[in-house]
């Protein structure tokens, strides 16, 4: 008979193995019950003596088997560095298995829009409803996104470099229950989100949140940033806030406006 637990995830699992292990238990039950009682009670064999040859030697010793922990941002660098394209790098990310986030979430969440477009917008990490998707800027977020950027005549549906718009996440997987992601986590996909700017070479980039400035420019504090030009791997870069604090805080609208018609006009001076 199917159960809840039947779709649990991977980070519910284990906040339930966690809290068992907290109230005491110290080993796991099988699926099927064993009575101790039917079990043969035989003692086990002793040790076959010592040969003449060996008697009196100690045995060898026994060395120890160390555990080399993986430099997850090394195999990052080098896993980003190898990927010759966009296709290669979503091959390389959905390879990469040094991040506990890709065994929590449903889907990569790679990229949307027009990889060739001029302007490409790079968010926070993915949301619930991105996750399930895999596509980046979905949902309520996402529609005023698109109006947000149609109004000074980009769009993400637009096959003209132009016109088009190219989104990315800073993180290609949900952190769980939309934590913040840790520095670790940063650092360690940080160096594909650059292989990925290096790979659209976008014109000028828009950095889209607190998460997106930290990996890029190892900042926070977004209200403070945003409006101010900014250089990422020589290229100007934009922070701006959010969409999704734009629908908590519709008076900064405003200033969002102000950012787009910055970009609008920064992209006439660009041949």
């Amino acid at each position: 008979m199917e159960t809840h637990l039947d779709h649990i995830d991977f980070w519910d699992a284990h906040a339930l193995l966690d809290w068992q292990v907290e109230l005491g238990v110290s080993e796991p039950i099988g699926e099927h019950p064993v009575n101790r009682y039917d079990m043969p009670a035989a003692a086990p064999k002793p040790a076959p003596p010592a040969s003449v040859a060996t008697k009196g030697k100690a045995p060898p010793p026994v060395r120890p088997q160390v555990e080399t922990e993986v430099d997850g941002v090394g195999e990052a660098v080098v896993a980003a560095k190898s990927a010759g394209s966009l296709d290669a790098l979503r091959e390389a990310l959905a390879t990469f298995e040094h991040c506990a986030l890709k065994r929590g979430a449903h889907n990569l969440v790679f990229g949307d829009g027009n990889p060739q477009a001029r302007v490409m917008v790079i968010g926070e990490a993915p949301t619930r409803d991105e996750d399930r998707e895999g596509t980046p800027f979905v949902g309520r977020s996402g529609a005023l996104l698109d109006k947000m950027f149609g109004a000074i005549g980009l769009d993400r549906a637009s096959p003209d470099t132009q016109n088009g718009l190219y989104l990315v996440t800073a993180l290609p997987w949900r952190p769980p229950e939309n934590r913040d992601a840790t520095p670790d986590e940063i650092a360690m996909l940080t160096p594909f989100l650059i292989k990925h700017i290096e790979l659209a070479d976008p014109d000028i980039i828009v950095i889209m949140g607190n998460l997106a400035c930290q990996a890029l420019t190892g900042r926070a504090g977004i209200t403070r940033l945003r409006g101010t030009w900014e250089e990422v791997l020589g290229k100007p870069a934009m922070p701006m806030t959010h969409p999704a604090y734009l629908l908590r805080t519709p008076a900064a609208k405003r200033e969002a406006w102000a950012d787009l018609l910055e970009i609008q006009a920064r992209l006439r001076t660009i041949s």
